[in-house]
Formats: structure tokens, C-alpha cells, sequence
């Protein structure tokens, strides 16, 4: 699997890309709001570049042997750790994670494979706090804050 500079809008990008594929499914739902938030403009990519990044990390799947594996996420803990490991400015990993929630829950239903992108994603990043603070407004993380 290639890799990316750190914090790259590629690294970001193929993250996003992961949430979208970890349910087996890319469904309308998803790809309308790819589109209203412009998650591309928001990782800092052309649309068309974006697109070409999901592509490129299909591909990657399927050359690595990654979609064989015989778990409910496409990729294995190594992989998981590989790619959460290039982005390390903490509000770069706080966008992602956001954008990667609103994706998971945009059809009311997170399945279990995005769970777990979810999941290694608030652990690899330390982002316990941010995510409690998604549900209770007092625990929200302040500005400036991890």
C-alpha cells in the first residue's frame, strides 16, 4: 500500500475514503454528502483529485490482498495503524474524525465495519474527549484544545 507525506490532504482523504467502503457499500446517502459538505474543499483537494484518491486506494485494497480479510473493516489493525499514523496535527485529525462521523451516521445506521475506522481513529488520535463532547455540548472540546 503507498503512502502519503504526513498530513497530507491524500492522507486525509484516503481515511474518508476507508469510512466509505468499511460497510461493503457506498450508498447514495453518502456520496450526496460528500458532495454538501465538499469534504474535498475541506481536506484541501480538487474533487476530481479526491475522486482519484478513492480510486488509487481501491486499487491498493485489492492489489494487497486487504479485502480478503475476514473481518467486518477492509483492512487489518496494521493498515489501520499505517494510515491513522500520517496524520499527526492534532486539527487535522479532529476534521477527519468529524467528517468520517458524519459520513458513518448519514444513513442512521453505523455499521460495524465503520465502527471500527471510528473507533482506531478516536484511539490512535487520543480524541476520547473530543468525541464525548459531540454528545454533551459542556464536554465539547474548547477551541484550541486536542
Amino acid at each position: 500500500m503507498r503512502t502519503y507525506p504526513k498530513n497530507s490532504p491524500q492522507a486525509a482523504a484516503r481515511i474518508v475514503a476507508l469510512t466509505l467502503i468499511a460497510d461493503g457499500d457506498i450508498g447514495e446517502a453518502e456520496l450526496a454528502l460528500l458532495d454538501d459538505l465538499a469534504v474535498h474543499r475541506q481536506i484541501g483537494l480538487p474533487r476530481d483529485a479526491m475522486h482519484a484518491i478513492f480510486d488509487t486506494f481501491c486499487a491498493d485494497l485489492l492489489s494487497s490482498n486487504q479485502l480478503a480479510y475476514g473481518h467486518a473493516c477492509p483492512v487489518d489493525e496494521f493498515v489501520l495503524e499505517e494510515l491513522m499514523g500520517e496524520i499527526d496535527d492534532p486539527a487535522l485529525r479532529r476534521k477527519v474524525l468529524d467528517l468520517c462521523v458524519k459520513l458513518a451516521e448519514v444513513d442512521d445506521h453505523v455499521a460495524e465495519g465503520e465502527s471500527i475506522v471510528l473507533i482506531a481513529a478516536v484511539a490512535h488520535w487520543g480524541l476520547h474527549h473530543h468525541m464525548l463532547g459531540a454528545f454533551d455540548p459542556v464536554l465539547a472540546p474548547q477551541p484550541g484544545s486536542p
